[in-house]
């Protein structure tokens, strides 16, 4: 079809060019046009890719950002606020839970007044667990003091995020600004963008660097500066006064900085968006990507005679209460639209704000209704638009709101409906089989492990069903099971988010055969520490007698997909109180459920979508995590590793992990699996690939019982040692490091592969070390 170049193609005084991107595209397409200093980040959906298009232009050498991996959230968050205090300019993207986890930083930034921009990519948050789209992260956000400001399309989150930093550093109100976009709507949606053809107009719209204004900066030595001191009762009121200042300063500033932007760009961002709204009577507030959608819903209803129109804010916070007033002034019934739930406040934050505004401004006839949509990715079509205005017409014609608040878009509970077990519970029997022996040598105090060959192991039942949703080739669930063979009894099993929680749990289905608890990648350990603990405790008073219980519980944790780096600290803590459980790290050397994000496991120089290869980057940067030896420092009875590809000294090892984690506290175990999606492999190569890693030792097998180390399989010994590089050209996301313009990273991590083994065996050799 043909194109309307004017519609298009907006005029202004500055030389652009089109591009075809998503919203993720633009966020980073900015950035490295900005030249942001420091990048501080964590992988989560959908926000992750704002960083691994930066670290793909980083490789090619587009710009000089710094992207720095942090450990989680909350440890990206201050990354970035250090950063910020440093006098440089700061960005970074999250998501939902991985934005709550951070929140407790947002009121430090905004409170002690240190600019920066953070993209919220907007997603539902947990639990239960949903990745797509809505507004329950952007409404935690309203009280953290950050100017926001609302991103409708792509070319708005680029145009967003060229004017938030020079809004964030303006002298009247040098905060930290958000720009929210629609997870999954906005953020993957391929749109024409406009953008500055050449970054030094960027530069010359943004302007001078903080520090050069007389801004803050700690790195200034001739003007030392105390930051987020203690303050008491006066001189805290004081601050918290000034900053709100700041923050309605943010709307003048935002409207003269948009006016500017519109001389340059030929694009407008008003305050408020009003479509048609200067003669309605019946409207509908809504925000982001549904707004676009409300405005063909809203030409049609005109083509009928109906006065309809719509408004959507550009801004939030401040909340434009005054232009919200004004636009509804004559306007008869509202739908205000809010795509997430203020629990018991019978209507989300956004009908409570264009409420006040309403009331502030003496305009009490209106009626206004409350629904909810779109939750959790909801879709929004033009019916539901029609349905909006709807509610509106119906309050016109009965002369009262019937409804104020309810959900759109849900369907209503049926109890003949109600799920029904599909697997009956596992019987004791089959999962007790007796063929496992574990002793305590009384001399040693070590354990005596007896197990029968593998194949008498194969009639225990599978704890986890076929039918998962899991890649081809995956290693999670070969070497789940194999580690399972080893335990006897039952089991309470808690997952970590990860590859093997999502493939495994699809609503209303679970592959699940045992009891199975899920929580976020964080804070696992700490969970099932609490479910642990209630056990002894319930066990003691004597209130699971009636469930009739053979034998107890072994409790696992099982984690992966990087949940050791965010979720390390909740480890440590459970290992130090020393709670009866297992955790067993499934390590795929990197955040695959994100899409293959370097994570602290990813060995050095491998690729993955945040450590991309390309002539000035070869891979990752940094030395991979050893999660094993952490965890024995902790002091914990007994730590190992173990791999599919040694089945049975994987199945010995979950037998002694059992003992311990019954009889005297936390068990650590490691296993490597491979991800043939993002290592770039065969799928049938998984054992083979596995093996190599063991023989070339990098993944060296052995457990540490009691303090004492003993390695259970050495290739040295068995004549079977291969170079390093045999195992790395078997996987893709590896075989450049074997090319010689990445000889200096290949020599660096070939030594500390044999630095660590070497290591391992004196500590092996001599019990005490």
């Amino acid at each position: 079809m043909s194109i309307e170049i004017k519609k298009e193609v907006s005029l202004g005084t500055v030389e652009q060019r089109m591009v075809y991107e998503s919203g993720n595209e633009m966020a980073a397409y900015a950035a490295h046009q900005i030249n942001y200093h420091i990048m501080g980040y964590f992988p989560i959906s959908p926000s992750t890719e704002v960083a691994q298009f930066l670290d793909l232009m980083k490789a090619s050498g587009q710009h000089d950002v710094v992207l720095i991996p942090a450990d989680g959230e909350h440890g990206s968050a201050g990354i970035c606020y250090g950063a910020s205090t440093a006098g440089g300019r700061v960005f970074n993207a999250t998501s939902a839970n991985g934005y709550l986890y951070m929140i407790e930083q947002m009121p430090v930034q905004s409170g002690t007044r240190f600019p920066m921009v953070l993209n919220l990519v907007c997603r539902s948050v947990s639990g239960p667990l949903n990745i797509h789209g809505d507004h329950s992260d952007l409404y935690y956000a309203l009280n953290t003091g950050w100017p926001i400001i609302m991103c409708r399309d792509p070319q708005a989150v680029y145009d967003m995020n060229i004017m938030a930093i020079k809004l964030a550093e303006d002298p009247e109100v040098r905060l930290p600004v958000m720009v929210a976009s629609d997870g999954y709507f906005t953020s993957h949606q391929k749109r024409r963008v406009q953008t500055f053809a050449h970054r030094k107009d960027v530069h010359a719209f943004v302007g001078e660097l903080p520090a050069k204004l007389g801004q803050p900066d700690v790195l200034d030595r001739n003007n030392p500066i105390t930051v987020g001191p203690y303050m008491n009762e006066p001189d805290y009121i004081n601050n918290c006064y000034q900053q709100s200042v700041a923050m309605y300063n943010a709307e003048k500033v935002f409207e003269r900085i948009s006016r500017e932007y519109l001389e340059l760009t030929g694009r407008d961002y008003p305050i408020l968006d009003l479509y048609r709204m200067e003669d309605a009577e019946v409207a509908v507030f809504i925000m982001n990507s549904s707004s676009e959608i409300i405005k063909d819903v809203v030409d049609q209803l005109r083509e009928k005679g109906i006065k309809a129109g719509s408004l959507a804010p550009n801004m939030i916070r401040p909340f434009p209460q005054k232009a919200i007033a004004e636009a509804l002034k004559n306007v008869k019934a509202l739908t205000v639209a809010d795509r997430a739930d203020s629990y018991g406040a019978y209507g989300g934050n956004m009908t409570q704000e264009v409420k006040a505004a309403l009331f502030t401004y003496n305009n009490s006839e209106i009626m206004v209704v409350s629904r909810v949509y779109g939750l959790g990715g909801k879709d929004f079509y033009a019916e539901d638009g029609h349905a909006m205005f709807g509610y509106a017409l119906d309050s016109l014609a009965l002369g009262h709101v019937a409804v104020p608040f309810d959900y759109h878009g849900h369907t209503a509970g049926d109890p003949n409906k109600k799920m029904e077990r599909v697997l009956n519970p596992m019987k004791f029997e089959d999962l007790k089989t007796g063929l496992i022996t574990v002793t305590k040598n009384e001399e040693t105090g070590m354990l005596n492990v007896k197990i029968p060959p593998l194949r008498a192991l194969t009639k225990k039942p599978k704890r986890i069903a076929p039918g998962h949703g899991a890649c081809p080739g995956c290693g999670i669930f070969s070497g789940l099971e194999l580690f399972f063979k080893g335990i006897e009894g039952d089991i309470v099993s808690l997952f970590h988010t990860g590859c093997a929680m999502v493939v495994t749990t699809g609503y209303p289905y679970s592959s699940h055969k045992a009891t199975y608890i899920h929580n976020l990648f964080n804070n696992g350990a700490a969970t099932l520490s609490g479910v642990v603990e209630m056990f002894w405790e319930r066990k003691r008073r004597g209130e699971l007698d009636e469930y009739n219980l053979k034998d107890d519980f072994t409790f696992v944790m099982i984690t992966g997909d990087g949940g050791m780096d965010i979720g390390m600290g909740p480890a440590i803590g459970a290992a130090l109180r020393n709670h009866k459980m297992i955790i067993l790290e499934y390590d795929n050397e990197g955040y695959m459920n994100t899409g293959a994000q370097q994570s602290y496991s990813t060995p050095m120089g491998h690729r993955t979508s945040t450590s991309n290869v390309g002539k000035h980057q070869g891979g990752k940067l940094f030395h991979h995590k050893d999660t094993a030896q952490i965890m024995a420092a902790t002091n914990i009875p007994y730590v190992f590793t173990g791999s599919e590809a040694h089945p049975t000294d994987l199945v010995r090892k979950a037998a002694k992990a059992q003992w311990y984690a019954q009889n005297v506290g936390l068990v650590y175990g490691k296993i490597l699996i491979t991800c043939p999606l993002n290592w770039l492999s065969e799928e049938k190569e998984g054992s083979t690939i596995i093996s190599a890693a063991v023989e070339c030792c990098f993944f060296p097998l052995y457990d540490i019982e009691q303090g004492v180390t003993t390695i259970t399989y050495n290739p040295e010994d068995k004549g079977k040692r291969v170079p390093v590089a045999d195992w790395l050209k078997t996987m893709g996301k590896t075989r450049h490091m074997i090319k010689p313009e990445y000889a200096e990273s290949m020599k660096m991590f070939e030594d500390e592969v044999e630095r660590r083994w070497v290591r391992l065996k004196a500590k092996s050799e001599h019990e005490f070390l």
